[in-house]
């Protein structure tokens, strides 16, 4: 349980709630990514996409949109979890998932999922379906759009963020 606990945020947020779990790693350990690793974190973000959909028509939901002011704030969520070293919902400037979608111009945020460390999206999807709060946002059929934010660290590590709205 440590082990996953590490790697996956044990409380997902759902409006209102805005409380999370922090972990800290080095700030050396994170840097903007670049080129190829660019490329990786674009696959690894329509993956998940992907698998997500795929989960919730396998539930009865209709499959979530990607929203651009959504993926904005997913990635750059990401990007400072992993520059920061903080594993955390809340990020800079004491922010919740809510101001991040409401300030890259998305008004009805509804939930937020956050991971890292996982090599696939297969391994992060799988894992958020057996986190009962994670699975809850990832199922929650009354939401209708999704950004995901997948970034490298400089120690290689992707970090993950997930952000619902309705």
């Amino acid at each position: 349980m440590r082990f996953l606990s590490r790697r996956l945020a044990l409380a997902a947020l759902v409006v209102p709630a805005a409380a999370g779990v922090m972990m800290t790693a080095s700030p050396a350990d994170a840097a903007p990514a670049r080129g190829k690793a660019k490329a990786a974190e674009q696959t690894l973000q329509a993956d998940i996409l992907r698998l997500t959909n795929e989960q919730r028509t396998a539930h009865g939901c209709a499959p979530l949109a990607e929203n651009a002011a959504l993926t904005a704030a997913a990635r750059g969520h990401s990007a400072w979890m992993g520059t920061s070293g903080t594993f955390s919902h809340t990020g800079r400037g004491g922010s919740d998932f809510v101001a991040r979608a409401r300030a890259a111009g998305y008004a009805k945020p509804s939930a937020e999922n956050i991971a890292w460390g996982y090599r696939s999206a297969d391994e992060v999807v799988d894992t958020w379906m057996h986190s009962p709060g994670h699975r809850r946002n990832i199922l929650n059929c009354r939401s209708t759009t999704v950004g995901v934010g997948a970034v490298y660290a400089a120690s290689g590590a992707p970090y993950y963020t997930q952000d619902f709205g309705y």
